[in-house]
């Protein structure tokens, strides 16, 4: 790297390593553009450090536990059960450091410079990249930026001792015995029923009627009656009004129904949200990139920004703050850098929760439906009837399909249940496909799989179902 005021030509600078900024940084390299990729923090992003990845990996430990304290369902008898804390954070530990190594080697293997540090625009086509070390100036053709979010600090409750973000929550030096939530999104709850498992007691706080208030009342009163089994504490409508701690615990002041309560736990962890990384020293504000009254920067449907050779996209353009979506948008800003038509079509973004059980919808649900005018059809079908469900042990879930009664094509599904991750791609698929359910019943589903529920729920909305009693 070269240290001083004359300016290094590049094709491409992509700001940010996150799923978006690499995604988009690859992508571009092998269209055939020059690329320099900075991060201020680490390669990988948020999702592979502190976020998606080591929550997944944890989530993944409590399911171990609680399988094993409940192995003489399967007629297996397992004593002394315990959690090595210290060991569980390795092994969480050691899947974000294999995952960013990979990332690492991707951009080296696609000839992508990587600087870590910090970026400064300087104008529209010049930028300022620097570190302690260094601080070169680079000329830019195109620019994708790609900064991401951070989560949502309140003022009255400040990120520091027994008040932790997402973050924070993550890397707790001990499983606490008990555990207040501020907020039943998915965050919220996904950590909250992650610690829930190892054994905490947990209170979650949510301002509106109900957890995860994204998702169907169907779903998520799947994901609260779980929560409940275990002992948590479930308080909706309610407003968290402040927070006193101590070396030792933190004691919550929340509002319900018009009654102050409180609840005293080890720590206290606040997901209300992520605000996008467009501020600070940045220096969008020099260049006067068009944005929202939220921070957002506008974009059109290639995620070009109003000055046309810069590009945005993740959690800093509208729409919902997912890693998948950022990685579909990185592409399609690196092909229409290319020169390419690629535009995006949100219809068949998946929603996931990695709750217990598994929430997860893509397209419309059936309000959404009825209110774009559809004639709609639906095919409901449970898990608990299913061989290879009931084989796991599992009994919470269903599939729901969502179609039109006048021509069958498949608007849209919601899956509640084990695997529902990953169940979710085919009826994505069937969406971008403009499939019918005629076309998912013609498919032959392995047996015995969860996957012939999806096969099941579609027999229901064709009327003609195969392991349930057809309603006359």
């Amino acid at each position: 790297m070269v240290v001083g005021d004359a300016s290094l030509d590049i094709d491409l600078l992509v700001v940010g390593a996150g799923p978006g900024g690499y995604v988009a940084a690859i992508r571009a390299a092998q269209l055939g553009q020059n690329v320099l990729i900075v991060d201020k923090q680490y390669v990988g992003g948020v999702c592979l450090n502190v976020g998606c990845i080591p929550s997944k990996a944890l989530i993944s430990a409590s399911h171990q536990y609680e399988s094993i304290s409940h192995a003489s369902d399967f007629g297996i008898t397992a004593s002394d059960v315990k959690v090595e804390w210290s060991k569980v954070q390795e092994f969480k530990n050691s899947v974000v450091k294999k995952l960013t190594g990979g990332v690492a080697a991707l951009l080296k293997a696609n000839k992508i410079q990587y600087f870590a540090g910090e970026v400064m625009f300087i104008n529209e086509n010049e930028a300022r990249v620097f570190n302690d070390q260094e601080a070169p100036r680079y000329r830019f053709k195109n620019c994708i930026i790609a900064t991401g979010s951070r989560p949502i600090e309140l003022k009255a409750f400040p990120y520091g001792g027994r008040i932790v973000s997402s973050t924070e929550a993550l890397s707790l030096p001990e499983i606490p015995k008990s555990l207040v939530v501020i907020g039943g999104g998915y965050i919220g709850i996904e950590l909250g029923q992650m610690y829930s498992k190892f054994g905490t007691k947990v209170t979650i706080i949510e301002g509106s009627d109900s957890i995860l208030p994204g998702f169907d009342s169907d779903m998520s009163s799947l994901v609260a009656k779980k929560l409940k089994g275990a002992k948590a504490d479930i308080v909706t409508g309610a407003q968290a009004k402040s927070a006193e701690q101590t070396d030792k615990d933190v004691t919550v002041t929340y509002t319900v129904n018009g009654e102050d309560k409180q609840v005293t736990a080890d720590y206290l962890l606040v997901t209300v949200g992520r605000r996008p990384n467009t501020d600070g020293e940045l220096g969008l504000d020099l260049i006067n990139l068009k944005m929202t009254d939220r921070g957002l920067v506008e974009v059109d449907d290639q995620c070009r920004t109003s000055i046309p050779h810069i590009y945005a996209i993740g959690d800093i353009i509208p729409g919902p703050a997912l890693a998948h979506k950022a990685m579909y948008e990185g592409r399609i800003a690196a092909e229409a850098i290319a020169g390419q038509t690629s535009k995006i079509d949100y219809k068949c973004i998946p929603l996931v929760v990695f709750s217990d059980p598994e929430c997860s919808s893509v397209g419309y649900s059936e309000k959404e439906a009825k209110e774009k005018g559809h004639n709609v059809k639906v095919g409901k079908f449970p898990f608990n009837i299913n061989g290879r469900a009931l084989s796991l042990g599992v009994n919470e879930g269903f599939v729901k399909i969502i179609a039109d009664a006048d021509n069958g094509i498949v608007l849209g599904a919601q899956i509640a249940g084990i695997e529902a991750s990953n169940m979710i791609a085919e009826l994505g698929l069937a969406i971008e496909m403009g499939a019918t359910l005629e076309d998912i019943a013609l498919t032959i589903h392995a047996h015995p799989t969860l996957g012939e529920i999806v096969l099941d729920a579609v027999e229901v909305a064709l009327g003609h179902p195969i392991h349930a009693i057809a309603k006359k």
